[in-house]
């Protein structure tokens, strides 16, 4: 305040400027001075030397006479009345220059009332423009800071919102996983139990070869599920990161609008204003305001590119699930299609097989009985043979001219030759028939065992694999939208 009081403000009047005469001071008189001031006809007095030397005027000891002053020195001049210093001239030159001097004191304290009285008036406006001035800049920066605070609590929104949204996605991603499971269990057991078939009927068919596929299938998807679960969680820890930096960066607008707030309340009679001398100097660490609004562009910028991608993350994870849970079901039905189609040919081979057997059972037991037949015809030929066969040899025994080989004697040869040859063809054929009884025998058998496979298969792909392939997951619950977790 006392540099303040010494110095005038800018735009304050010119110091030289003479103020206005005040109404106490003496006005200057017409004619000749009063005479207690100094006269016309004074002579002028001669300067004091401000020599103190032992040779000087006014040296201690030293006697100076003047006509106008008389003996002066150390001592004053005695004379028989009075004792003087000073001659009249020099008291009324005195008195002139004491109201000289009272004069120009008034006109200085005039001027220096003026002058404080202009100072006071220019610093207060000075400092009520400027007190104006920085409100409406601290207002300004108040509705800035919380502009800007709005958009980072709309950004912390989007990014909280999005953060649970890819976790929704994330348990979706897990659960498709883990009802994965199921389809990789059923396939696996699938293969498994066709091992069990028999023979012939263990073969590469349509249906090891869809299932085979299906395999693949979902150990490919498998593979897509676990690859797009780590980006899942990457990007949860960006969205985490970035929504944490603007937080803090919300967290730190809130405290400057709090204190912008506080500054634009305060006015001159607020109680909590004092000197703080240190709060003049720029801190080493402060911003620029340009670097303060760039970073938190920059801010906002990041976590929108941030969340950008994981929408689009969240919309590729539900095209993947889409996409597995339609390929899953396609290949599923593709199974249950060839399954079908495998048992019902089964069926029907299995149908025909019996009906086979049946008809070489029927003809084993014909065989049966044309071999019974053939065996009581061959045995039949032994009588007849006997017959013709004693009949040449009690004709053997006729005397002399009358063993002669008469047309009865051929024809009794003739009729064993025959009998011979029939017996022979009735055991070829007995032979062949029982040749032909062993290879349906043999039939029969393959038949047998065949209609046993058949129904093995049939037992493994309806009994069994038709029981898993029922409980094979819907196209929703191998999207993800299941509660098994």
């Amino acid at each position: 305040m006392a540099e303040t009081a010494g110095r005038i403000p800018p735009g304050a009047e010119n110091p030289n400027e003479q103020p206005p005469v005040r109404n106490e001071m003496r006005p200057v008189p017409k004619g000749n001075p009063p005479r207690y001031l100094t006269q016309p006809g004074d002579p002028m007095m001669e300067e004091k030397h401000d020599d103190m030397g032992p040779l000087g005027p006014w040296a201690s000891g030293r006697l100076d006479w003047r006509p106008t002053t008389g003996t002066t020195g150390i001592r004053p001049v005695v004379d028989k009345y009075s004792i003087t210093k000073y001659s009249e001239v020099e008291w009324r030159k005195r008195n002139s220059e004491l109201i000289d001097m009272a004069l120009e004191g008034d006109k200085d304290a005039n001027l220096c009332d003026w002058n404080s009285r202009k100072c006071i008036e220019q610093t207060r406006a000075d400092v009520d423009k400027n007190q104006e001035d920085n409100t409406k800049r601290l207002n300004q920066r108040e509705q800035d800071i919380h502009r800007w605070k709005c958009e980072l609590e709309m950004a912390v929104a989007a990014l909280y919102e999005e953060i649970c949204l890819l976790e929704e996605q994330r348990k979706r991603l897990k659960a498709a996983g883990a009802i994965l499971n199921i389809p990789e269990s059923i396939v696996g057991e699938c293969l498994e139990r066709r091992t069990g078939r028999l023979d012939s009927d263990l073969i590469r068919d349509e249906v090891e070869e869809e299932l085979i596929k299906e395999s693949a299938l979902v150990a490919e998807i498998r593979q897509i599920f676990s690859a797009t679960l780590k980006d899942i969680e990457t990007q949860l820890s960006e969205n985490k990161t970035a929504k944490q930096r603007l937080e803090y960066d919300w967290s730190d607008k809130v405290v400057a609008h709090k204190i912008e707030g506080i500054n634009c309340g305060l006015n001159n009679k607020s109680k909590i204003i004092m000197f703080k001398h240190a709060s003049v100097a720029f801190p080493y660490e402060q911003s620029t305001e340009e670097h303060w609004e760039n970073f938190t562009r920059e801010t906002l910028r990041e976590a929108e590119a941030t969340r950008q991608r994981s929408v689009t993350l969240r919309a590729t994870l539900d095209t993947i699930l889409t996409n597995a849970s339609r390929d899953l079901r396609c290949q599923a039905d593709k199974v249950e299609t060839s399954l079908s189609q495998r048992l019902e040919c089964n069926d029907q081979i299995k149908i025909k097989l019996e009906n086979e057997l049946k008809k070489i059972l029927q003809r084993l037991a014909n065989v049966e009985d044309v071999i019974r037949d053939l065996q009581a015809a061959i045995q039949r030929m032994d009588i007849p043979m006997k017959k013709a066969q004693t009949r040449l040899d009690n004709r053997l025994v006729r005397p002399r001219v009358e063993n002669c080989r008469d047309t009865v004697h051929f024809g009794l040869i003739e009729e064993v030759k025959i009998i011979g040859e029939n017996v022979s063809a009735l055991k070829a054929q007995l032979n062949t028939t029982v040749k032909n009884q062993d290879e349906l025998i043999e039939i029969r058998n393959k038949l047998e065992k065949e209609i046993f496979i058949k129904k093995n298969s049939l037992e493994i792909d309806r009994a069994r694999i038709q029981l898993l392939r029922s409980h094979y997951p819907s196209a929703s619950e191998l999207s993800g939208y299941s509660t098994l977790l």
